[in-house]
């Protein structure tokens, strides 16, 4: 056989780790641990729902009894009905929505300014907003109240929602973060087409933003619907109560009731249970982009 017609074998690529695929018993694996792991936390709240539909004397039955038989749907129409929980729930959504404008707002701008705008002194005013982080809220309690008393803003929502139109410094470090991957050159080509700061920021920042914006909003709401020191502090009239202190308040006058108080308690985590997951997708892309990994 003529030489020029040998045919050379081929050398095949050696296979990297990373490129080897996972065993199944590996994949598998896995898929049991995370499955327990989310069971263990499921657990409590399976208990809650289920002991929300039993009789109160059927909660602490041994050995307990996971579905109710037959399930007293009427404990949430009572639990709900015995107190006022309809207004607790409207006073909440008033915080919680005006602190969402609020850090949207405030954040956003200083964000937008410690990312682009050019300034002496940015980067160490940056880092002074950072270390506020540090303070814990017992620190500046004290002081706080006594400058709301002074204006006169005790039981009423402006200790709760008007600090959030000054900005939080976990909020602008989160948006700073997720506008420096922006490129900018979006923005130059804005500003020879004429556009200003706000223009540019409006029109290209943020709807390029989307994500890390939803991601402060659902921070920002769960934050607002599950506080109860703040509102316990400057709230004292129970026409002013929010879910949380309602539910403190039903847990110290219906102490032997856990049913009620079950029913109760998942029907106020309802919304934030519902909100994140209708904007699981938004919250999860934009931790992972603004480097909060």
């Amino acid at each position: 056989m003529a030489a020029g017609n040998s045919v050379q074998p081929t050398m095949q690529p050696a296979m990297s780790p990373a490129m080897k695929p996972i065993p199944r018993w590996r994949s598998w694996l896995v898929t049991a641990l995370v499955w327990s792991v989310a069971l263990l936390f499921l657990i409590p709240f399976l208990w809650m729902i289920s002991s929300s539909l039993k009789p109160n004397y059927q909660i602490f039955e041994m050995p307990p009894r996971w579905i109710p038989n037959p399930p007293a749907w009427q404990n949430y129409r009572e639990a709900l009905t015995i107190l006022p929980f309809d207004r607790y729930i409207l006073n909440t959504a008033i915080i919680s929505l005006l602190t969402i404008v609020g850090h949207l707002l405030s954040c956003t701008l200083i964000a937008y300014a410690f990312a682009r705008l050019r300034a002496p002194g940015r980067d160490a005013l940056f880092v002074v907003m950072l270390a506020t982080m540090m303070l814990p809220y017992p620190v500046t309690m004290t002081p706080l109240y006594v400058l709301f008393n002074w204006l006169g803003w005790i039981n009423t929502f402006l200790p709760l929602t008007a600090p959030a139109f000054f900005g939080s410094a976990f909020y602008i470090f989160l948006l700073r973060q997720f506008f420096l991957t922006i490129p900018a050159d979006f923005e130059d080509a804005a500003t020879v087409d004429g556009a200003n700061i706000l223009q540019i920021l409006w029109r290209i920042i943020l709807p390029l933003s989307m994500p890390a914006l939803a991601t402060v909003a659902i921070f920002t709401f769960q934050a607002a619907w599950n506080d109860f020191l703040a509102p316990l502090i400057y709230l004292q009239r129970p026409d002013l109560y929010t879910v949380t202190l309602g539910l403190q308040f039903f847990r110290s006058t219906f102490t032997t009731n856990w049913a009620y108080l079950m029913a109760a308690s998942l029907a106020t985590s309802l919304p934030v249970i519902v909100i994140f997951f209708v904007a699981q997708r938004y919250f999860v892309e934009g931790i992972t982009l603004s480097g909060i990994k």
